[in-house]
This record gives structure tokens, C-alpha cells and sequence, in this order.
């Protein structure tokens, strides 16, 4: 896949996003780098870490490896609910960076609000902070409910750029992503495959087979097609490669209205508000 294929989205602070990234949760330490490589080579310039992965030393390795200049690929990493607070987040991010060996970083976020430790807004003044030293270009969050967006709005001076929120069919967070078009925020999906939910769903593989192509790219489309962006995961090498391969093929009016009959609002993950 040429990586001008992948669409990049514009971001409220003047950088862009490709709407198409890798993600790395639960991938092990020793493929890593390995499948972060893998992901390059198939044309993603998008990778997606974060503290609580155990991964980021390897992100980095996968990305030197590559080959690739640095500049043509977006990385983002995030701060875990136990280094929330504005001096420790300071310092997870050194540590991150440290791992990472990056120069700077694309995008930084909060991974969860963890509200019962009432935390989130001082450590979003360290994201600005960091930003502000110009040591990450973007900032952003990621299952923020808009109650939670809210307050940072009232209470600090940066409104996020992303915040990547469990999204796929069953949970296609519709409330949320009008909330986030309405305040200039781009919708980035984690989940986008409901951890391989989708398959075995009499009316995906209709549309797989109409189209094609797989049921997974079917639903990436989909996310595609929504505006979001999306960061499927896989450490097989065809699978890295057949997720992204998702620009030959459009969904038509039939097909999202299809998509839209699976809505349940069942999670894979937990809810924000319960996660302390």
C-alpha cells in the first residue's frame, strides 16, 4: 500500500493524522518491533503505544529499523492512570521518551480520566506544558466521555486534538462523536474490530462477500468512512497488510444502514466513569 493512499485528517493545532494506524496493545515485547517494521513495509505511517503496553522501547527500535525518516511517522504514546497528576506525568513522559528514543513525539494523551482520582485536569496542564516546550506536537486524551472534555474546557486553555474511545459497530459512539465534530476534536477508535467480535456476524460477511474483501476490512472501511480514525492490531504479517489495504472499495447507503442494525452499546472495555 502506497502511504499516500491513507488519508491524513487535519488536527485543531495545524498538524495532520493518517486516519489509518497500527496499534500495538497486547502485543509482546519480542514481536514488537518486528510487527511495527512489518506495519511500515505495508505502508502505515501511524503507530500507537502507550505506557501500560510494556512496548515502547520496542516501538522505537521498530521504527529506527525501518528505514523510514523519523519526520514521516507519526508516533503517539500515552500517560497511565498511575502517573496521572502534573509533576509524575512530567516524569512519565521522560520515561516514555527515554524508551521510546525519540527527539519528540507526535501525540501524547491521557489514556484514561480515572475520575475517583480526580487527577485528569492537572495532568492535562502537564500535557500543555510539554507541548508548550515543544517537546510533543499534539495533545489529546482518550476515554474522555464529553462530561469529562467539558471540564477540561472550563478549566485549562488547549482543547484536545483526538480522543480515541472504544468504537466499532456494536458501540459506534454516536453522541460522543458529535460532540467532539462539534468542538473541533477528531474521533480515533480503539477496539475497531470489537477484539474480533465482528466475525461470525451473518450480516458483515453479506458485505464481505459483496465487496470482496474481508469482514475486517469491511469494518475499517466503515471507521473510514465515519471519519475517524482507526488503528487495527494484528502481528500477522497478511493481516497487517490486508488492514490497510481498504481504498478500492466504498460502502453505499445500504451497506452503513446494514452496519448501523448492530448497534447494542456493548463494551469490550470498561466504562471511563468506572475505571478509578
Amino acid at each position: 500500500m502506497d502511504p499516500s493512499a491513507v488519508p491524513a485528517l487535519s488536527l485543531s493545532d495545524g498538524y495532520t493524522i493518517p486516519q489509518v494506524g497500527f496499534g500495538v496493545y497486547k502485543v509482546p515485547q519480542h514481536q514488537t518491533a518486528e510487527a511495527v517494521r512489518t506495519a511500515l513495509e505495508a505502508g502505515y505511517r501511524h503507530i500507537d503505544t502507550a505506557t501500560l503496553y510494556a512496548n515502547e522501547a520496542q516501538v522505537g527500535q521498530g521504527v529506527r529499523e525501518s528505514g523510514i525518516a523519523r519526520e514521516d511517522i507519526f508516533v503517539t504514546t500515552k500517560v497511565w492512570n498511575s502517573d496521572q497528576g502534573f509533576d509524575s506525568t512530567l516524569r512519565a513522559f521522560d520515561t516514555s521518551m527515554d524508551l521510546l528514543g525519540l527527539d519528540y513525539l507526535d501525540l501524547y494523551l491521557i489514556h484514561w480520566p480515572a475520575p475517583t482520582q480526580d487527577r485528569y485536569v492537572d495532568t492535562w496542564r502537564a500535557l500543555e506544558r510539554l507541548q508548550g516546550d515543544g517537546r510533543v506536537r499534539s495533545i489529546g486524551v482518550s476515554n474522555f466521555h464529553p462530561h469529562h472534555l467539558q471540564r477540561l474546557f472550563d478549566e485549562t486553555e488547549i482543547v484536545p486534538v483526538v480522543n480515541q474511545i472504544e468504537l466499532h459497530p456494536w458501540l459506534p459512539q454516536t453522541e460522543a462523536r458529535v460532540f467532539h465534530k462539534k468542538h473541533g476534536i477528531v474521533t480515533e477508535a480503539w477496539s475497531p474490530l470489537a477484539r474480533g467480535g465482528i466475525l461470525g456476524n451473518p450480516t458483515l460477511d453479506l458485505l464481505a462477500e459483496k465487496h470482496g474483501v474481508s469482514v475486517a476490512q469491511v469494518i475499517i472501511r466503515w471507521h473510514v468512512q465515519l471519519g475517524t480514525v482507526v488503528i487495527p492490531k494484528s502481528v500477522t504479517p497478511s493481516r497487517i497488510a490486508e488492514n490497510i489495504d481498504v481504498f478500492g472499495f466504498e460502502l453505499d447507503d445500504a451497506d452503513l444502514a446494514a452496519i448501523a442494525t448492530l448497534e447494542t452499546g456493548e463494551r469490550t472495555g470498561r466504562d471511563p466513569d468506572d475505571l478509578g
